[in-house]
């Protein structure tokens, strides 16, 4: 199952659940409200905003709930956006992405009886939040093992578009595949671009430039991922 997939099911369900809890004290009439706020990247993101959305989506098609959505043009849109659904009288705010865990915990500790759902996010500890994010780790094993297996230099490589617990997890996966592999198979393939022991590697510092993107994968294969 993909990760987008996962997160429209996930959202799909928290909605669900949300539903369910409120049914005994809503009036017949009365539908529930769940609203999502965009990181920067946009309601069309063809990312976890698109996904989000398209789980809210079917939460109206199938659940009859009515779903809003705002869009944040810059960090300091987070909270205002929250705010502003607070007001509008949201059952459940559905923040997307790890870019918004700030402004949740602040949002959460402000507002202890709104419920949150945040996207991409698994380590809040408010009880008004419930964290949804994928084992991308099991994925990243698969893919770590497979690179191990395809090397034709003994080396393999790795970066990230920003280092924040999520995507070490990605790292950590990996890694952990390549061990896999030089176990089985008594080989020593290296990775490069990622230290488990450290928790550092590489990082492109944003998720938007395909230049500093190739910069960082030329590097790798400069340093004997690929043959030369």
């Amino acid at each position: 199952m993909s990760k987008k997939l996962l997160v429209v099911l996930s959202v799909l369900m928290v909605v669900a659940f949300v539903l369910t809890a409120c049914a005994k004290a809503a009036p017949a009439e009365a539908k529930i409200k769940a609203c999502e706020v965009t990181d920067t990247g946009g309601i069309d993101d063809k990312s976890f905003n698109a996904t989000g959305w398209a789980g809210l989506e079917r939460a109206e098609k199938e659940l009859g709930v009515e779903v809003k959505y705002l869009e944040s043009q810059q960090a300091s849109d987070y909270e205002v956006n929250m705010n502003t659904f607070i007001e509008d009288g949201c059952d459940i705010i559905i923040p997307v992405g790890f870019l918004l865990a700030d402004a949740v915990t602040a949002s959460a500790d402000a507002n202890p009886d709104q419920k949150y759902a945040i996207v991409d996010v698994d380590w809040l500890s408010q009880t008004n939040v419930r964290g949804n994010a994928a084992k991308i780790d099991q994925a990243t094993f698969l893919a770590g093992y497979l690179a191990a297996g395809m090397t034709k230099t003994g080396k393999v490589g790795t970066y990230v578009g920003i280092l924040f617990p999520a995507t070490q997890a990605f790292m950590d996966g990996y890694a952990m595949g390549i061990a896999k592999y030089n176990e089985v198979h008594g080989t020593a393939v290296e990775l490069l671009g990622w230290d488990p022991e450290t928790q550092k590697g590489l990082e492109v510092g944003n998720f938007e430039s395909l230049d500093d993107g190739r910069a960082l994968g030329e590097q790798l294969l400069d340093e004997g991922t690929a043959p030369r």
